[in-house]
């Protein structure tokens, strides 16, 4: 099946996480958008099945091994840049681990799966504080032995919002967010906000 390509997928896949640390997006919604669970999970989901059927036939795209973000990224004379890698648009064989990371909830078996990708078949990509931040198997196993905080930041928030909702649930609790999330419009089932 080929993934039809919208204009939601030209985003990289950072929106769909450093907002939703603590905004839980489970039965959320609003005047502009029916279920943002959905909109976050499918842009996931877009960006997952783009690698996949890897339409610029880049080496290493798979199940196990992808994801394309803002991130470090590998200039075209092998130099270390940056980029906002994203389908088609910026696409330049490079994947960067930790937004698959982030994206736990939305798709925990997908996001698990290149996690143990990482850790059993490519330790080279993996330093004293996790993934790096850029990698490419394309390019004979290249990376970038560096890490963004911003980018790494997500990880552990995300995989305790899929664990426990934990995050969530102390954000949507306070008072002060409960009351301006309602004065903008938001509703969320979850959270009994109405």
């Amino acid at each position: 099946m080929a993934v039809v390509l919208s204009t939601s997928c030209w985003k990289t896949l950072f929106w769909s996480q450093y907002s939703y640390l603590g905004l839980d997006s489970r039965g959320l919604s609003d005047r502009y958008v029916k279920s943002y669970w959905d909109l976050n999970r499918n842009h996931v989901l877009i960006n997952y099945k783009y690698c996949v059927e890897n339409p610029l036939n880049y080496k290493g795209y798979s199940e196990k091994y992808w994801e394309l973000t803002a991130s470090y990224s590998r200039n075209k004379d092998g130099s270390v840049g940056y980029a906002a890698h994203q389908p088609m648009k910026e696409d330049f064989g490079v994947i960067t681990p930790t937004a698959a990371l982030s994206s736990m909830p939305y798709t925990p078996k997908e996001s698990m799966a290149i996690l143990r990708f990482l850790y059993d078949e490519k330790p080279n990509f993996i330093g004293q504080a996790g993934p790096y931040d850029a990698t490419s198997i394309n390019f004979n196993d290249w990376t970038t032995p560096r890490y963004l905080a911003i980018d790494q930041g997500t990880i552990a928030p995300m995989i305790e919002n899929y664990r426990t909702g934990l995050l969530w649930d102390l954000f949507m609790n306070a008072p002060d967010i409960r009351d301006g999330l309602k004065k903008i419009g938001f509703k969320s089932t979850e959270h009994k906000i109405q």
